[in-house]
């Protein structure tokens, strides 16, 4: 089974290279952010007509998630909605179009847009450790369902020093900052996994590229789109690898498609 995670920064500006590449690649699942459309103008005749139908939750100019699948999926949740509807909290902060999951058989599929922040000790980053706090809440419970769960998207943090091309220069800034870090792992607790970290344990592997300062030709990186894994899917997992072959083309998003491999019963119902 191959699950994919990709920030496309606007899906109707990208909607033939995301065709294109569901036609090259044919992942099970493609999980979608920002897709920057209200769900009245998601374009699914296109992805209908390559095989794929898709469920989403968007809004205009900004945000949105999709889930583009072979399939249909199960039990699709939008928001924080099936978990914590009775958190005021997570009410609030659902109400941006970032979070959406699914389930294909036993699997669930938890495809997020964490927000990037801003700038360290700004509203912004207020409400991004808020956003992070709520979402350890709804994972736990999450978890506590017993479904395997692959949780994937545009994390906007940097896990660790080896995860950003200077890392001295950006010690401390938004997407590397301790907090941010440290919420993150929270979320992930001792459930959930780094699937790309299993295959690729060395440094210098990027998702993202800055549209400024010539970021991609000089291969100056962050790797902010991740996979994690419950511990059986982890275990099992055939290979995760990031597509850097989209972030060349031209008019690109400036993030890259990031693709996992699970073995072939890792949806099939137990």
């Amino acid at each position: 089974m191959r699950i994919a995670t990709w920030n496309v920064n606007s899906l109707r500006a990208r909607l033939e290279q995301v065709v294109n590449w569901l036609e090259t690649r044919q992942p099970d699942v493609l999980c979608l952010q920002e897709t920057k459309v209200a769900d009245h103008l998601f374009p699914h005749d296109p992805l209908n007509a390559v095989g794929y139908r898709a469920v989403a939750s968007g809004q205009k100019s900004y945000n949105g998630v999709a889930l583009v699948s072979r399939e249909p999926l199960d039990d699709v949740r939008i928001g924080f909605d099936g978990m914590l509807e009775e958190d005021e909290e997570a009410v609030i902060l659902g109400e941006q179009k970032r979070v959406i999951s699914g389930r294909l058989g036993s699997l669930r599929i938890l495809n997020l847009y964490v927000p990037n922040g801003a700038s360290v000790g700004s509203r912004s980053y207020g409400y991004k450790l808020a956003w992070l706090d709520c979402l350890g809440r709804y994972v736990a419970m999450q978890l506590e369902q017993g479904e395997p769960l692959c949780m994937v998207g545009d994390f906007n943090i940097a896990p660790e020093d080896r995860d950003l091309h200077d890392p001295q220069r950006f010690k401390g800034h938004v997407m590397a900052s301790t907090q941010e870090r440290e919420a993150l792992q929270v979320v992930l607790g001792q459930d959930l996994k780094d699937g790309f970290r299993r295959f690729h344990p060395e440094g210098g592997h990027w998702s993202w590229w800055d549209y400024r300062a010539g970021s991609w030709r000089r291969n100056r990186g962050w790797r902010l789109d991740h996979v994690y894994l419950t511990r059986d899917l982890y275990d099992t997992a055939r290979d995760c690898w990031i597509d850097r072959q989209q972030r060349g083309l031209p008019r690109p998003s400036d993030h890259a498609p990031v693709v996992v491999e699970l073995f072939a019963g890792a949806g099939a119902d137990r």
